[in-house]
């Protein structure tokens, strides 16, 4: 399998790493991020790709853009894993757009396109005869969008709900076991590298928010955008209301929630007993899905990281080789 890879930082290190260390039998004919890239047919190398990048440098020449590898490469699959943009999708939604329409297979972990353009896109690579693959969007490493799509075929899902999170899953686990204002579990989040500098993103439930626009949109067929979904953070909440919660033997977590039938999104802070499922410690991820056949299922992983997006990635990847690539 040959693949293009757009995005060298967290992730796109994460992959390259993975490819070098597992043995796949996948070969990177183009590589690029915002400061350079490179082309060729006879496989990059990976490991002198990292090296330069890791030491500061770039990783290739500054002749090559991403718009040149998603043209001009030669790759059966292009991995799209440039940083989210939620107000237009771009530029990772013109990337994916180009590759499409090359016949290409497209493997994403961008949350922008998906939640903004899914039905085109999607509509782009049935025409072509290619996959769209987004599992690395929502979740990390937890196979979410692969069990419904394939495990829980033929079930009618009513309802799903849980933290999709990991940095506010951080931030509540810190205040409800020491007590911490959330100002100083979010400087703790940020000195762990938990929390961005401006974590606006994912204190305020946008993050989750964009991850249930993904799911109703493509798993529940329900038409929906950022602004559709209600959302309260937790920037709002005092050790004294964590304390409240704890004399009920519960706590509280940033739940995201999705009702099909009465088309409900929403993210908020909820009171959870403790012993729930969703009750998961620091970055962890939790979501459970209640459906008629199979009854309520619970998925708990790690819901960021380089190398568990890497997981995400290299599942659709070899999900396409299995099912397209190889018989070609």
């Amino acid at each position: 399998m040959r693949i293009a890879i757009l995005g060298f930082g967290s992730v796109g290190r994460g992959i390259a790493r993975s490819i070098l260390a597992k043995n796949l039998d996948i070969t990177v004919t183009g590589l690029a991020d915002s400061r350079s890239g490179i082309i060729d047919p006879a496989g990059i190398d990976l490991a002198a790709a990292l090296a330069r990048k890791e030491n500061g440098g770039p990783c290739g020449g500054p002749d090559v853009t991403p718009g040149d590898v998603v043209a001009k490469a030669d790759y059966d699959v292009l991995v799209e894993v440039t940083p989210t943009n939620v107000d237009d999708g771009e530029p990772a939604l013109g990337h994916i757009r180009g590759a499409l329409r090359r016949q290409k297979h497209v493997v994403t972990s961008n949350k922008g396109p998906i939640a903004l353009a899914y039905p085109e896109l999607r509509a782009l690579a049935e025409t072509n005869g290619v996959f769209l693959k987004y599992e690395a969007t929502v979740c990390g490493a937890i196979p979410l969008i692969h069990a419904m799509q394939e495990g829980l075929a033929g079930n009618t899902i009513s309802r799903l709900y849980g933290v999709f999170n990991g940095t506010c899953n951080y931030i509540l686990t810190r205040m409800g076991e020491d007590s911490l204002t959330y100002e100083q579990a979010l400087a703790e989040a940020r000195e762990l590298g938990y929390a961005e500098a401006d974590p606006t993103y994912d204190v305020e439930g946008i993050d989750a928010g964009i991850k249930l626009v993904i799911l109703a949109n493509t798993i529940l067929d329900m038409q929906t955008t950022l602004d559709d979904v209600e959302r309260t953070g937790i920037t709002l909440l005092t050790p004294e209301a964590l304390r409240l919660a704890e004399d009920q033997d519960c706590t509280i977590r940033l739940i995201g929630e999705i009702v099909p039938e009465a088309g409900v999104l929403r993210v908020s802070p909820r009171i959870v007993a403790k012993e729930h499922p969703l009750v998961v410690e620091g970055t962890l991820n939790a979501v459970t899905v209640e459906t008629d056949l199979a009854g309520d299922l619970t998925f708990i992983g790690k819901g960021a990281g380089s190398t568990e997006t890497a997981s995400a990635v290299i599942g659709d990847l070899l999900y396409i080789r299995e099912r397209h690539v190889q018989g070609s």
